[in-house]
């Protein structure tokens, strides 16, 4: 299949479907819809972590020091009441076993990656910050993302205050974190970067990005899902061929198609994979 066909085949997808794909720190080899902005999901965790290992490095957090763990956050909407997250739309017991007690900025952190856990998520990013996530964005070279609040900040979201991401943006991040592993870059020392990558190989959700490469495939990544919206990004490494950047965002209305709900994640899941498969296919014409 070329780019072309690739190309025709995601024409036919209701909604927008963009993608980024190249080597680290060359000119991409196809993008679609690149700069298209998307409600980000879980694919902010990704500049939450980083921002907290500036945060570590420059020394205003220790990553092992205990920090409580509680359901109780700010909104960024100034004068909202406080709000929460809801245990059913979490991903992770293992937070939550932990309410009322402690645990370690590297374990939320590893438990927001990993598991996606969105209490973990806003743990972390009570502790660092949203300028501090806004700097990790501009740091990596992003146009178009934002983060603007927490997740389940629902006064915030209805004040439009929202969360986004680009397909270029989140490969520029995770493209960021990859050079950065032999390079003192714009994000972390190499060893912080490689600590960071370390943490995004464990990724456990597999059924989308990671669904698409040959069992075994060495892929440090993080997706996203909502309701309508699945998104994947990762930095593949093949034993055959030089790393390269995959992201790839999809939003699709689910009333553009007859299925339901449970249907069109699923065939999200399936068209992120495809496209990876594609990608895996052309790796040494990358």
């Amino acid at each position: 299949m070329t780019w072309d066909d690739l190309d025709a085949h995601l024409d036919r997808v209701p909604g927008t479907v963009s993608a980024y794909v190249g080597r680290l720190d060359a000119p991409p080899t196809w993008t679609r819809h690149p700069d298209a902005t998307h409600y980000a999901a879980s694919t902010m965790k990704v500049a939450v972590l980083a921002a907290l290992h500036r945060a570590a490095e420059a020394g205003t957090l220790e990553l092992d020091a205990p920090v409580p763990v509680v359901n109780d956050f700010d909104s960024a909407q100034p004068g909202a009441p406080r709000f929460g997250c809801a245990q059913p739309y979490d991903n992770d017991d293992a937070v939550w076993d932990r309410l009322g007690d402690t645990a370690s900025l590297r374990w939320l952190a590893d438990r927001m990656i990993v598991r996606s856990s969105n209490l973990a998520t806003n743990l972390v990013l009570g502790h660092v910050g949203l300028p501090a996530v806004a700097d990790v964005w501009a740091r990596a070279g992003a146009r178009n993302s934002v983060t603007g609040r927490g997740i389940e900040d629902f006064a915030a979201r209805e004040a439009g205050i929202t969360n986004t991401v680009t397909a270029a943006d989140l490969a520029a991040l995770l493209g960021a974190l990859a050079t950065g592993t032999t390079t003192p870059g714009r994000l972390a020392s190499p060893s912080a970067c490689t600590a960071m990558l370390d943490v995004l190989f464990a990724q456990e959700h597999r059924e989308d990005l990671a669904a698409g490469l040959p069992e075994g495939t060495r892929v440090a990544h993080k997706n996203g899902w909502v309701r309508g919206v699945r998104h994947g990004v990762g930095v593949v490494l093949p034993d055959d061929a030089p790393p390269y950047l995959i992201a790839v965002c999809t939003t699709t209305d689910p009333a553009d198609g007859t299925a339901g709900g449970d249907q069109v994640e699923d065939d999200a899941c399936l068209l992120i994979a495809h496209i990876s498969a594609q990608v895996w296919a052309a790796r040494h014409q990358l």
